[in-house]
Parts: C-alpha cells; sequence; structure tokens
C-alpha cells in the first residue's frame, strides 16, 4: 500500500493560528491562573485570623513592585475571563458564529479587557 499521496495533517509550520484559537488557549490559562489566585486572596482574607502581624507582612508584599504588578495582572485576567466568557454565552445563545463576528468580539474582547483593567486602575486611585 502506498500512502505518498496522502495529504499531512496540519502541523505548526503549515496551521495559521486564528483569534478564536488563541483566545480558546488564554482562556483556559487565564482559568487556572484565576483560580490559584483566588485561592491566595481567601488565605489573604484568613490571615486576619492569625493577628494584624501576620496581615501586616502579607499587605508589606502586595505593596512592593511585584505586588503591584501581580494586582494588576489579576485585574486584567478576571477582566479578560469575564469578557470572554461574555462572548461564550452569546455563543450559547446561537450568536455571533459568523467568522466576520467572531474575529471582531475576540479583538473587542482582548483589547477591551485591557481598556478594563486601566479603568480599575484609576477608578482605585480615585482618578475618575
Amino acid at each position: 500500500m502506498q500512502y505518498k499521496n496522502n495529504p499531512l495533517s496540519p502541523h505548526l509550520q503549515i496551521y495559521r493560528w486564528h483569534v478564536s484559537s488563541l483566545l480558546s488557549i488564554a482562556h483556559r490559562i487565564v482559568g487556572v491562573a484565576n483560580i490559584i489566585a483566588v485561592t491566595f486572596i481567601c488565605f489573604w482574607a484568613l490571615s486576619l485570623l492569625l493577628g494584624e502581624e501576620t496581615y501586616e507582612l502579607t499587605n508589606f508584599y502586595l505593596n512592593t513592585f511585584f505586588g503591584k504588578f501581580l494586582i494588576i495582572f489579576l485585574c486584567w485576567s478576571f477582566s479578560f475571563q469575564i469578557l470572554n466568557e461574555a462572548r461564550h454565552l452569546f455563543w450559547d445563545i446561537g450568536l455571533g458564529f459568523d467568522l466576520k463576528v467572531a474575529k471582531i468580539t475576540g479583538i473587542l474582547t482582548f483589547f477591551g479587557s485591557f481598556i478594563l483593567t486601566i479603568l480599575f486602575y484609576l477608578v482605585g486611585k480615585n482618578i475618575f
């Protein structure tokens, strides 16, 4: 039996990435990061039971550059997760399956998450 004329399966050198596939992968990664973040946020809230010193120690780490970066990243990840879930909700209803609409909503989801993060930052700083 000869297999010379069979087509090759798509691999990374042939496959062209689409917005929907990239957002799907990012949605899964961000979901795992959010689960871990919610767990740490719960432990941070429970540190109040251990006393004020323990709580102040955790607040010290959140006031460093890395802590502020982590807070901004979490704002972005929660914003991205919420907007992408809203997109999936519309898909569950049966809207937005058209390729052009799916690409536009994917781009809006990505940039909208950054806009929401900036708005959260401005509200947190009492600027807006």
